[in-house]
């Protein structure tokens, strides 16, 4: 089974995000509720959910999933702020893939892939710092794709990936 499994860790200012992928080919997202960023509080919303893919047409590759019910709330800080992510996956085979949309406070950046070992990149920047909002909520659109030259779960175990969304001062 693809499982994405997302729980709050070093003192609530990393979010987990697990992929486990096998032949079927079906992700799980479970999300923690609150996570203290550097300057500020980010929230994850929408609880649990599965994706699976497991459709393709004879002689093309299997259809991604795509799931875009998750939310990320973030504060005003008394700063210009940015929001990055990053991943740690050690044994990665698959695709996993974040975008945020509905980003109506601050400028979001296109889709990021997340791969193992990457530096943190922004992923919400612009944040500004002007009165008259307190937070903004946006969604989380998550993509879990495979191809059959990368295999599967069942020969290549599964990917385990640790995702980080901070809050800072741009």
């Amino acid at each position: 089974m693809n499982t994405i499994n997302r729980v709050d860790g070093d003192r609530g200012r990393r979010r987990r995000l697990e992929l486990i992928l096998s032949a079927v080919l079906t992700v799980l997202i479970f999300l923690a509720s609150v996570a203290t960023a550097q300057v500020g509080t980010i929230t994850i919303g929408g609880g649990n959910v599965t994706l699976n893919i497991t459709t393709g047409a004879a002689g093309s590759q299997p259809v991604a999933d795509v799931d875009a019910t998750r939310t990320l709330r973030y504060w005003r800080k008394a700063a210009i702020a940015k929001v990055t992510v990053r991943s740690t996956c050690p044994t990665q085979a698959f695709t996993l893939k974040v975008l945020a949309t509905g980003v109506v406070r601050g400028v979001a950046a296109p889709e990021v892939t997340l791969t193992d070992g990457m530096l943190a990149v922004d992923f919400i920047t612009s944040i500004p710092s002007a009165a008259g909002w307190t937070s903004s909520t946006i969604t989380l659109q998550y993509t879990a794709s495979a191809t059959f030259a990368q295999g599967n779960s069942a020969e290549l175990g599964n990917d385990v990936h640790t995702v980080t969304y901070t809050l800072q001062v741009q």
